[in-house]
């Protein structure tokens, strides 16, 4: 059986991360200067798709990049985070500015949530936000985790849907409907924090 691999579409139709081959082709069919690579772990694509292609494209070691990272944040971003009081606890998300830090967005708290859960939405929000205004610029989350549920269009989360998260659980719905009905230009890319720091989102209760 062949090996499972990860397309990275850097510069396609959609750029994005995607599992199947025939997916990743009708990204890049037909689309001038398209730059896209496979990779055999997804962890190593969501690192590539968050690094410039340049530093993929045409090299063997593709892929095998140490975490630490010396390239900058793009500042034309947004970057959206989650905090919670426990996990599960009370949940709340936001969306700012990347180089200013200016809130763009706000919504919670939730009574009991997950900070997965959080970063999910903060991320469709977020999308909604740019689709709204018509802006095409990427949008940085810390959580590998909330990349794959917006890719994958769907959550695997063990919280519990009862009358306490029912308000919660409706707004994941709407934010799953939302990805399924919705197309986006919008990259969304891994936040380095190793590199970085704190994400210009975080709500600094760590």
């Amino acid at each position: 059986m062949p090996k499972k691999k990860y397309y990275v579409v850097w510069k396609g139709k959609k750029p994005g991360i995607y599992e199947h081959w025939d997916d990743c082709k009708m990204q890049i069919e037909n689309f001038t200067g398209a730059l896209y690579k496979s990779f055999e772990s997804e962890t190593n694509a969501i690192r590539a798709f968050a690094s410039k292609p340049s530093l993929y494209i045409g090299k063997a070691n593709a892929g095998t990049k140490s975490k630490k990272t010396s390239k900058k944040p793009l500042m034309n971003t947004i970057s959206v985070d989650a905090a919670c009081s426990g996990n599960p606890g009370k949940l709340e998300y936001q969306g700012v500015e990347t180089a200013s830090g200016k809130l763009l967005f706000h919504l919670g708290p939730f009574e009991e949530g997950t900070v997965n859960l959080g970063e999910f939405l903060a991320i469709i929000h977020g999308l909604a936000f740019l689709k709204k205004r018509n802006l095409d610029i990427p949008i940085y989350t810390d959580s590998v985790t909330a990349m794959k549920w917006v890719r994958d269009k769907k959550i695997k989360t063990n919280l519990e849907r009862n009358t306490i998260t029912e308000p919660l659980f409706e707004m994941v719905d709407r934010g799953i409907l939302w990805l399924k009905n919705n197309e986006y230009p919008n990259p969304i890319l891994k936040w380095e924090t190793d590199s970085w720091g704190e994400i210009p989102a975080d709500f600094g209760r760590k």
